[in-house]
């Protein structure tokens, strides 16, 4: 015992006695003088370092005797090199700030660092100091400034960025990292924007690819990805703080105020080990979606028998009432019940408002514990994320996302060299629901559909008879609104008590039957790995890796056809790349290569190759090159969604997932009973694949049995050449490309026949027709939505055009132009739509100074965007162009270590929509107070 105590008394004596090199400084831009936060200070060829306080001063203890280097750098600013020769050395620097943000290092391009400048494909960045002067409400918002970025706003918490066309909400073509993990909902397949991502006071970059890099990043980087990398608690240590409080502004809402704050703190507790923690939170109220336009019947109003207005749901359960019949049946004179006719009527339905409370909130914690084993760059990490919030999404319905929960924890180890790392992801829909099944179930509550529509018949045609009784004319408009009046008898009433109880449990309750309730606690589970042979192969660069992932699918059966147990897949891949230059370094190629493979498609290869090639004396101009393939792998609602949305039964398209379906039962027409069918059907998956009608063969009057395959990946390949330059001051990009598509993935409509076959193989033996024509005169069909690919050719091109520089002194001015254009030929598909949902034309400017004077900035954005076609399962029209102001004023107080902020969004107050449906946006309003930024 007393040896062994003896070792640990030496071993760690010896531990405190290693040699310890101490510097302190200071760090300075060099025009103002002004201290710089933030700078980042590194011992050259270690991973030891720290950064500056809000003061620009540092102090960095190493294990090492000089000398030896440090470099002194911050995005934006030159980086300077200090040797170091002595302990307790002090180093004051001043930093340049650079010509054109063309010299700052990124690292997705290639997963390898390099210049923006080099970048062999296109990319935008945003760095620290754009993050803070962004004029938007937060840093989120500002990503929609960057050249060819579209940002649709779904909710005030739920911003759903794209680029190069196909925008939707629900986007599955583009991908988000946050710190190396893919942040979308395991279930969804697409991120919900930063509701559940990173608080500002951690972001230390983002880097944007638009258009397709799956040869290094696998399935889904199909349309761009976006990475969000934090700071590290060795790098960044300290407190910061925010609070930031305003008002949103909206014709339907009014004003409201909305409040935002956050917390970040990080320490170094030694050389080896480093943690940090940070909260954020924000409570508003979202935008009031209140379109009631009927798209279907433009023009048309409640008055209209059969109304559906846009954000007025259970107005879709509708029926065919054949008055003559039914006067017929009672008794009434042929003569007169021949004037009746017949009319198909919906039910009085509820407006989004009523419905949902239009809380906005979101809550964010991320926690990491970092530890350095070795001092050879080696840092072995555990991060965990939690994110809840509520929010609204619009899909085939409008969803109130309510108390929604993920969380994602991450085991890292990388070096200079490699990583590894792996990682789960967990959420929990907590108490979420449907708005559309929500009001067809609250109606369903204090009136059955059969009861109701009996109710309106027979006041339709008792009135009707006892207006030409008492020697009246039959006003049907007026008539129809008494019927409709005395069908309503006992309905619920928003803001009652009663409703507001019938509310609660229709939305508790997760049978579509009777409720709207959506459960999901789907899993994913997904690994990484990359290695680079930089240190041991000279000739290129040459680095290989892989990924492995599996879905757990567990939904209880109210997405997914998970009814007895959860649904498990899985996907993997692995790649390569080598990048060489020559002639002088002027000259770069770069070539990957990548193979995926998963359940139930076959594997596929994603090659990109592409060259550049530096102009001018100091390499400062570069042309470049490339063409690279993307791929994207049907999402997990493509294959294995059951679903019945009301207006469809969404399928999808996994073999073992068609007869896992069966629907509702489906009351067939009296006519149909009449003539031997049975009074209600249950209709399976494989229907809607094997016997079923195209909707636009029924739409032309001459019905053909759909003739659709199973889903499968989707594939593009993409051509790009662009010009980057800096010309002193001033930055140039400008860049096209040709995007050609192969098997687009996407819906398709189809009418089963309750009774029947499409090929019209069997016939009535009265009537001498084939039933499922029967079927389709009778109204005895359900339409299904099915997951497929489209054979027609499809392709869309598109360019950007971007310049900033530095006029007056110290000003910032920017402009960019962004052109993106659809080619399709309707006609060779009739039955898809594209969804391009993207304006051809863009224009954004950006004015501003960060140092108007000492401590004074400001910052002014303007966005103008073109008219364009939003197509979706929801709705489709075209949606206005805009033209939207942004500006924040922000002034620094060094004593207290604080910057104060005062700014809005779209200062002009014209509301507008990024797509039919969602809440129109109006005005919001800020003033933050920051400190430690």
């Amino acid at each position: 015992m007393k040896k062994l105590l003896s070792v640990i008394f030496v071993f760690f004596v010896g531990s405190v006695m290693v040699a310890q090199t101490t510097i302190s400084g200071t760090i300075k831009e060099a025009k103002t003088e002004q201290p710089i936060p933030g700078a980042n200070i590194k011992v050259v060829g270690k991973s030891i370092g720290t950064t500056t306080d809000f003061d620009g001063n540092f102090s960095l203890t190493v294990t090492q005797n000089p000398p030896f280097t440090i470099a002194v750098s911050l995005i934006g600013f030159t980086t300077v090199k200090v040797e170091i020769t002595q302990n307790n050395q002090k180093v004051n620097v001043s930093l340049e700030e650079s010509a054109t943000a063309l010299d700052e290092v990124i690292v997705s391009a290639s997963r390898t660092p390099e210049r923006i400048l080099e970048s062999p494909v296109s990319i935008e960045h945003m760095d620290v100091r754009a993050i803070r002067n962004t004029s938007s409400p937060s840093f989120y918002d500002g990503l929609e400034n960057l050249k060819g970025v579209d940002v649709n706003t779904n909710s005030l918490t739920f911003k759903s960025i794209n680029t190069r066309g196909f925008a939707t909400f629900a986007n599955t073509r583009f991908m988000q990292l946050v710190d190396g993990m893919d942040n979308s909902s395991p279930a969804l397949n697409f991120n919900l924007g930063n509701l559940l991502g990173m608080s500002e006071l951690d972001i230390n970059s983002i880097e944007l690819l638009p258009g397709a890099s799956s040869a290094l990043y696998g399935a889904n980087a199909f349309n761009g990805i976006l990475f969000m990398t934090s700071k590290n608690p060795f790098d960044s240590e300290g407190i910061s703080t925010y609070v930031k409080t305003g008002l949103t502004s909206q014709k339907a809402a009014g004003d409201n105020n909305f409040t935002d704050v956050g917390i970040r703190m990080a320490h170094k507790f030694s050389d080896k080990f480093a943690a940090k923690a940070s909260f954020s939170f924000l409570r508003g109220t979202d935008w009031y979606a209140t379109d009631y336009e009927d798209y279907a019947n433009p023009g048309a109003t409640r008055d209209d028998p059969n109304y559906d207005g846009l954000n007025i749901y259970g107005d879709e359960v509708s029926t065919s009432l054949n008055f003559e019949e039914i006067a017929l049946a009672n008794g009434v004179p042929a003569f007169i019940a021949s004037t009746m006719g017949a009319t198909t009527v919906s039910r009085t339905g509820y407006k989004e408002v009523d419905l949902m409370d239009y809380v906005a909130q979101s809550a964010k914690v991320d926690i990491s514990l970092n530890y350095r084993p070795f001092d050879n760059n080696v840092e072995i990490s555990y991060n965990a994320k939690f994110g809840k919030g509520s929010t609204i999404y619009q899909g085939a319905n409008r969803y109130s996302i309510k108390n929604f929960f993920m969380q994602q924890h991450k085991l890292e180890v990388k070096g200079d060299n490699f990583f590894v790392r792996g990682y789960i992801t967990d959420e929990d829909a907590g108490d979420s629901f449907d708005s559309r099944f929500a009001a067809i179930n609250l109606n369903r509550r204090w009136k059955s559909d059969v009861q109701w529509f009996t109710e309106y018949a027979g006041a339709y045609v008792q009135t009707y008879v006892g207006t030409i009784l008492a020697g009246g004319t039959p006003d049907p408009n007026a008539i129809h609104q008494q019927a409709r009046a005395f069908a309503q008898t006992g309905a619920l009433v928003p803001g009652t008590a009663a409703f507001n109880e019938a509310l609660d449990q229709v939305t508790s309750d997760p049978n579509l039957a009777t409720g709207a309730k959506f459960q999901d606690r789907t899993k994913i589970y997904h690994g990484d790995v990359n290695y680079n042979f930089r240190d041991i192969i000279d000739f290129a660069d040459v680095q290989v890796g892989g990924s492995w992932r599996q879905y757990s699918l567990n939904s209880s059966g109210t997405i997914f056809t998970d009814y007895d147990g959860p649904i498990n897949y899985n996907e993997y891949g692995i790649y390569m790349q080598t990048q060489k230059k020559f002639v002088d370094d002027r000259l770069k190629f770069t070539g990957s290569i990548r193979y995926d493979k998963a359940k139930n498609f076959d594997g596929n290869y994603s090659p990109r190759l592409s060259v550049s090639y530096s102009l001018g004396e100091g390499k400062t101009r570069n042309l470049r090159a490339s063409i690279q393939t993307g791929f994207r792998n049907p999402t997990t609602q493509d294959q294995y969604i059951g679903l019945d949305a009301g207006r469809a039964i969404l399928i999808g398209s996994a073999p073992d997932n068609l007869d896992r379906y069966t629907s509702a039962p489906q009351a067939v027409s009296g006519t149909g009973q009449f003539l031997g069918f049975p009074a209600s059907v249950q209709l399976t998956g494989r229907d809607a694949y094997e016997n079923a009608f195209s909707l636009s063969s029924v739409l032309a009057g001459a019905p053909e049995k759909a003739n659709f395959d199973y889903v499968k990946p989707e594939r593009v390949t993409a051509f790009e050449v662009g010009y980057r330059a800096g010309f002193g001051k001033l930055a140039l990009d400008i860049s096209a490309y040709y995007n050609q598509y192969q098997d687009f993935i996407g819906n398709k409509t189809v009418l089963v026949p309750y009774y029947g076959q499409a090929d019209f193989s069997d016939i009535h033996p009265v009537v001498q027709l084939p039933n499922a024509l029967i079927a389709l005169g009778n109204g005895d069909y359900k339409p299904f939505q099915i997951y497929t690919n489209s054979s027609a050719d499809i392709s869309s091109y598109g360019g950007t055009f971007g310049l900033t520089t530095k006029v007056f002194g110290g000003y910032s001015f920017g402009i960019n132009y962004t052109y993106a254009k659809l080619d399709f030929n309707q006609a060779s598909d009739p039955d898809y739509e594209a969804g391009f949902n993207t304006p051809e034309n863009k224009v954004k400017v950006s004015f501003g100074n960060a140092s108007v004077t000492e401590n004074l900035g400001f910052m002014v954005n303007v966005r103008w965007s073109d008219v364009y076609l939003w197509q979706s399962s929801f709705v489709d029209t075209m949606v206005d162009a805009r033209t939207v102001v942004d500006a924040q004023v922000s002034y620094s107080v060094p004593s207290f270590k604080s910057t104060f902020k005062i700014g809005g969004a779209n200062l002009g107050g014209k509301e507008y929509i990024s797509a039919p449906g969602v809440g129109s946006i109006g005005s919001q309003y800020y003033v933050s107070w920051t400190i430690n930024p």
